[in-house]
């Protein structure tokens, strides 16, 4: 049985569909969150995809989603700090992106607002709830493990830092899932991260992930 994985749609639905309708056979979809489109929509899709949020979402659909309104279609969001099915796999999840001023804040208190939504971020409530999951198989976060170097020029100055963050790794250290997806990036990167095998997805438009459930072993699929 092969399960896809995808990230990073951003509204890109048509590259979604075109994944999706080459691999009519992969009943079963993971997407590590920025499934939106700029305004907020989500697409219909025609096989099961579960998803975390990214840090750009429509966060009041989110919201109502984690309270349990049901879920639109074949779409089955995974809250932050639980754990789902996904066919044979126990998939884990911590959505949204870190932020040091917000992390100690109760998830149902972080501030909203049009332009600059808190709610696209985690909390250590979030992160110890995913502690006390237990065995799982596969863990979903947005944001990557460290290290994650990433570089860029400015002002003609070449810059690098570290762009992963020090709770994905005490996940992946406590919980040693089977495999780790993350996105976030925009690139493709295999990592070992805490002794698990750490993969960063690269966005939908260029690739995605044919994963097989039972070694988990898993192949890039270009996007033509």
């Amino acid at each position: 049985m092969l399960i896809g994985a995808v990230a990073d749609v951003h509204g890109n639905f048509e590259a979604l569909a075109a994944a999706m309708a080459r691999h009519d056979d992969v009943r079963l979809w993971m997407c590590v969150g920025d499934l939106a489109s700029g305004s907020g929509h989500y697409p219909s899709v025609p096989a099961p995809l579960y998803w975390i949020k990214g840090n750009n979402e429509n966060f009041d659909r989110v919201a109502e989603w984690e309270r349990g309104e049901p879920s639109r279609g074949n779409l089955h969001l995974i809250k932050n700090g639980t754990a789902t099915m996904v066919g044979p796999l126990r998939v884990a999840a911590l959505g949204g992106t870190f932020a040091p001023t917000w992390y100690e804040t109760p998830a149902d208190r972080l501030p909203r607002a049009p332009r600059d939504d808190k709610r696209r971020h985690f909390v250590r409530d979030e992160v110890e709830a995913c502690l006390r999951l237990g065995p799982i198989d596969v863990l979903l976060t947005h944001e990557a493990a460290r290290p994650f170097v990433i570089t860029g020029e400015r002002q003609t100055r070449r810059w690098r830092r570290d762009a992963g963050k020090p709770a994905i790794n005490q996940l992946l250290a406590t919980l040693q899932p089977r495999l780790h997806l993350c996105g976030h990036h925009h690139q493709f990167v295999e990592m070992v991260r805490e002794g698990v095998r750490s993969v960063c997805i690269d966005r939908i438009d260029r690739s995605y992930l044919l994963i097989d459930a039972d070694t988990l072993a898993y192949a890039q699929v270009l996007q033509t």
